[in-house]
């Protein structure tokens, strides 16, 4: 599929719209000035601007059917570009809607955080109606999603209304896995390969916490929550994590930490010793996701472990003290049925964790299931699997509380972590909607800066894979410079 482009440059956001009917599809550019027609399968986008009005059409050609749809737009009107760019989404959305017979219920909403918009006009006082309004008629965004939405910004209203400016959470990297599951594309690497980095890795980012102590404790700012992830961090020994979580006690004030918690992910990597070791440390929060709890689905996703191992991690961090445990599960993995699903999230209800997270498969270009056979994977029934996962939920007392999308998610879907009530994961609310700093630590950590009152926000990069990490550690640690100079700027 080639995109033409002429008199705009919308790239980014139309290949998004496109990419809701056409999945995991590389895309030709081109940009003229006049009309071009190219052989095959291609979608022609138009700007004229004439005195006072702009003339927007898009042209689609798709397996030899051809459909164009036009509209007009006053050139005074505020915010010109960006209504150039919602027109031109919105014919996009109907010709290819028209084209396929495929519904995309989140509309042009291509972003990460769907979440954001609806947050945006609750601050500006807009009512239910107005939102429900702008969501159908602006972003072509259906009811049933716009409800996910709404639901889920207005868990999040009273936690985010109470958020210090003052206050920042940690991340911690742990880059390190059993096996590498086949749907997976994080900077995340099999124990077997790299025993030898590991202890050379814990004690640099013992180091670069000690550093980066330092200069948050010159700016004044308030530890509030800590979250381990990866990869997966009991992928460790006892001794390494708990040589990690004493740097921090001794480096930061833990005495203000609201929340603390660590991905024990997958259940082969979890013991009662490791367990104890997180929980005299200060952690009061684990993930431990069983994916599926369907044995055979497992195997073909490349997880070493079995549904009664994760039953018997879940009891056994419930014997050790642990009151609130999230499970991740992902619908539309290969194999998986619509039954075998529904079995799944039903189990999980009745096993009754505080947080559930039901995400959608997405599959990723550095993903081991983006270079095999994907017929079996574009047809598996996520729409249908996530529409009961919802149901279910709300009907067990589970309330929405943050939510993303990935690109090429199956069906168009979206990836939810659902709560009972007062169990909101503080840290997955604040790095979703943006809206704390969050400094990294660990090969692949992003540490992401935010000035909520000048709408500022950047990025501090770590290197991105172990080895590398390892082996430039000191022009790492001046990066962390870049802290003090971005609160600096924000004085």
């Amino acid at each position: 599929m080639t995109l033409i482009f002429s008199g705009n440059d919308f790239k980014y956001e139309l290949e998004g719209v496109m990419k809701l009917f056409i999945p995991a599809k590389l895309f030709a550019h081109e940009f003229t000035d006049s009309y071009v027609k190219v052989h095959g399968d291609y979608a022609f986008f138009r700007r004229k601007q004439g005195r006072e009005l702009s003339l927007l059409y898009v042209f689609v050609c798709l397996n030899g059917k051809m459909t164009r749809r036009a509209k007009r737009i006053c050139n005074n009107i505020s915010d010109y570009e960006n209504e150039c760019e919602l027109t031109l989404s919105r014919l996009l959305f109907e010709i290819m809607s028209r084209l396929t017979g495929k519904q995309a219920k989140w509309g042009i909403i291509t972003g990460i955080r769907p979440v954001k918009h609806v947050n945006k006009m609750l601050e500006q006082g807009y009512s239910k109606e107005q939102i429900y309004d702008v969501m159908r008629n602006r972003y072509l965004c259906d009811d049933d999603k716009t409800d996910i939405a709404y639901m889920t910004a207005k868990t999040q209203e009273s936690i985010l209304s109470s958020l210090d400016d003052k206050t920042f959470s940690l991340y911690v990297s742990i880059p390190f896995c059993p096996t590498r599951c086949s749907y997976c594309s994080f900077v995340s690497q099999s124990i077997e390969g790299c025993m030898s980095l590991i202890p050379e890795y814990v004690d640099n980012v013992c180091k670069e916490i000690e550093y980066t102590a330092v200069l948050v404790k010159k700016l004044g700012l308030v530890l509030d929550t800590i979250y381990f992830g990866g990869g997966t961090p009991t992928t460790l020994d006892a001794p390494l994590l708990e040589k990690l979580m004493k740097t921090i006690a001794d480096n930061f004030d833990i005495s203000n930490v609201r929340e603390y918690t660590v991905e024990a992910g997958r259940a082969d990597t979890i013991t009662k010793e490791k367990l104890e070791v997180l929980k005299k440390n200060g952690c009061d929060r684990v993930s431990i996701n069983p994916q599926t709890l369907n044995d055979s689905v497992l195997t073909e996703i490349g997880r070493k472990h079995t549904t009664k191992q994760f039953f018997e991690s879940f009891e056994l961090a419930r014997e050790v003290g642990f009151k609130c445990i999230n499970t991740d599960i992902i619908a539309g993995l290969p194999t998986d049925t619509l039954e075998s699903f529904k079995d799944t999230i039903d189990r999980l209800i009745e096993l009754a964790p505080e947080n559930i997270t039901v995400h959608t498969l997405s599959i990723k270009r550095a993903a081991r299931l983006n270079h095999e056979d994907n017929d079996m994977v574009f047809e598996n029934p996520a729409s249908e699997m996530v529409d009961y996962a919802t149901k279910r939920l709300l009907e067990s007392g589970y309330q929405p509380y943050y939510l993303y999308r990935q690109k090429n998610m199956l069906d168009n879907q979206e990836n939810i972590g659902w709560s009972k009530m007062g169990t909101e994961s503080l840290y997955n609310i604040y790095i979703m909607e943006e809206v704390q700093t969050i400094v990294a630590m660990g090969a692949g950590g992003s540490t992401k800066l935010v000035d909520l009152k000048k709408h500022r926000l950047e990025r501090v990069f770590n290197y991105k894979f172990p080895l590398e990490y390892n082996k430039h550690f000191d022009l790492m640690l001046e990066k962390k410079n870049e802290i003090e100079v971005f609160y600096a700027e924000k004085e």
